[in-house]
């Protein structure tokens, strides 16, 4: 493989970040950063890790220096040694926030682990000592090489410094004060495009790397950004902080419980879509007797009476929607106006399930397809990784619960089944089964906003009951109208991508949706600079408050409750 034409070779550093950016997210989501973001990070623990920023200086430096030397043409050594005085200017916080705060740093502060192995990466990528990799530099051939790995390692930081800085851009903008504003400067269209010239230098140095040199800038692309995160991690910090979500409660009593819808939450597709395509293709090998005209004919019938029943559910499912926005528009959360229009919507959910019941679409499935068709989807990327990392995190106390429509709920276990996760509790519908095979009827369970928020409220109960009266601290994640009553009364309720049915039903009836991120510093702007207390006796999230928080990813959610 890695003799391969230079041209079926491809590397963009762009795509290398979309790539990473998931890892990116938990540097966001630190305890240094979101301190930061909201304008109440410690002062002195804000020296401190000026302090240890000095030490990357000359690394850097040395590292730009030998990818310069190691170059091959005179183009890239030009652009690496612009590279290189830019970038030390612009890293160099220090001189920001001496003058900021007509203070100096203590620039004797030796360096913590975290900055030893980031300076460490650094310089031992630049004298080409990589792991995983055999020694490079025994032609002048491979040293060229080096060039482009340095860059690789190097880039993927600067890239995450720009990423953080356009995150807080909105956070500072928006405040006539803020404490740490000389952070913008890393969201400045300057350092933006600071950023865009490594990543073309990037590109234009692994322009003729084989697939697996290629390998190794990917490897140490993403380990520069861990290390990073790393190095924000291991500021040390005095003060309360809301994040991880799972570190705010005192586990001794308070329990921490993840609600999580199914369908479009966790997957790309409707379930009700996945079992239709497989009661078609079902229909299809039937029966092995007839001709393959008759074969055609029963499965062609079946989805002709499926594409009829999809029709009619969206038809009916949008002028719900639209008599509920017929009502009066409130100013804020009108939670009682919500679960009275929502009541149409629940007798239209029922109505169309008896529907599917009755034209026996689903008849004949055979349970160990079922079973094969969930083994073989793939949910959204970093949902089973959040739901694994909860089960085996050690001290977490955390519960599971999936609360799906979904029409068989066995479908859902053998998604999970797949990543480990049997033992995690779901509550959906079920398919009646007789010998193995479908009768098409849907053994109603789950069918309407009302029957999930009364589940969700009976686990609560239970968990009370159980575990010696434990105050639970609830995390609803959802996607569709049918989670809105569930997201709104647990304590944090997080949306997962865009639903314009949610959204225009909620925002009629008072619900706020804001970013994630934004809610987190919200809540941080609440403590100021409050040491660390038991936090056991109160929440900073609270129920039925009327702001619902939206995320693009499952790894906002991960960074967000568990952390890195």
């Amino acid at each position: 493989m890695s003799s391969l034409p230079n041209e079926m070779n491809v590397f963009r550093a762009k795509t290398c970040w979309v790539k990473f950016r998931k890892e990116a997210t938990f540097a966001l989501y630190t305890p240094f950063i979101v301190s930061l973001a909201s304008g109440n990070l410690n002062s002195e623990t804000f020296k401190q890790c000026i302090a240890q920023s000095i030490h990357f200086l000359k690394p850097f430096a040395q590292a730009f220096k030998l990818a310069e030397r190691y170059a091959e043409d005179d183009d890239a050594k030009h652009g690496i040694n612009e590279l290189r005085k830019t970038a030390l200017k612009k890293l160099n916080m220090h001189d920001y926030f001496v003058e900021e705060w007509d203070s100096d740093v203590d620039k004797d502060t030796p360096p913590n682990p975290a900055t030893s192995k980031c300076t460490d990466f650094l310089l031992a990528t630049a004298s080409g000592k990589i792991d995983g990799m055999k020694a490079i530099l025994s032609t002048p051939f491979e040293k060229t090489r080096l060039s482009g790995y340095i860059l690789g390692a190097m880039t993927s930081c600067i890239r995450l410094y720009a990423y953080i800085g356009k995150e807080l851009q909105g956070v500072v903008d928006h405040e006539s004060y803020h404490r740490y504003r000389k952070f913008k400067n890393y969201s400045s269209g300057s350092f933006q495009d600071f950023s865009v010239q490594a990543e073309d230098l990037l590109d234009m140095l692994s322009v003729s790397f084989t697939l697996d040199e290629l390998d190794i800038v990917e490897r140490l692309y993403s380990r520069g950004i861990k290390h990073e995160i790393n190095f924000f991690l291991a500021q040390p910090l005095t003060q309360k902080v809301v994040v991880p979500l799972s570190g705010e409660h005192n586990r001794d009593k308070r329990q921490l419980m993840i609600f999580s819808d199914f369908d479009l939450t966790c997957t790309f597709a409707d379930s009700s879509a996945v079992l239709a395509e497989l009661a078609i293709l079902t229909a299809r090998k039937s029966d092995q007797s007839q001709t393959e005209n008759q074969i055609a004919s029963h499965s062609d019938n079946l989805k002709k009476l499926w594409k009829l029943i999809s029709e009619k559910y969206t038809d009916g499912y949008n002028q719900c929607i639209k008599n509920m926005l017929a009502t009066e528009k409130a100013e804020k959360l009108n939670y009682e106006g919500l679960r009275k229009a929502l009541e149409q919507l629940s007798d239209f959910e029922k109505e169309a399930n008896f529907r599917v019941s009755k034209c026996r679409v689903l008849k004949g499935l055979k349970l160990e397809n079922i079973q094969r068709a969930g083994e073989l989807w793939t949910l959204q990327d970093g949902c089973l990784n959040f739901f694994q990392t909860i089960k085996n995190k050690e001290n977490l106390n955390a519960d599971v619960y999936m609360l799906s429509y979904c029409w068989c709920g066995y479908l859902i276990r053998s998604v999970l089944s797949k990543g480990g996760l049997n033992d995690l509790k779901v509550d959906a519908n079920e398919l009646e089964f007789e010998a193995s095979l479908s009768t098409g009827v849907i053994v109603e369970k789950m069918q309407s906003p009302f029957d999930k928020v009364q589940a969700f409220g009976k686990i609560l109960e239970s968990c009370r009951e159980g575990n010696d009266k434990k105050k639970p601290l609830t995390v609803y994640i959802g996607h569709a109208l049918g989670d809105l009553l569930c997201l709104l009364e647990a304590d944090v309720g997080i949306v997962v991508g865009s639903s314009p049915g949610l959204r225009s039903v909620g925002e009629h009836f008072g619900v706020r949706f804001i970013p994630l991120f934004n809610g987190v510093i919200d809540k941080q702007k609440e403590f100021g600079e409050v040491e660390e207390a038991d936090t056991s006796s109160s929440s900073t999230w609270k129920g039925l408050s009327g702001i619902l928080y939206t995320v693009s990813t499952w790894a906002e959610i991960h960074a967000f409750v568990i952390g890195s």
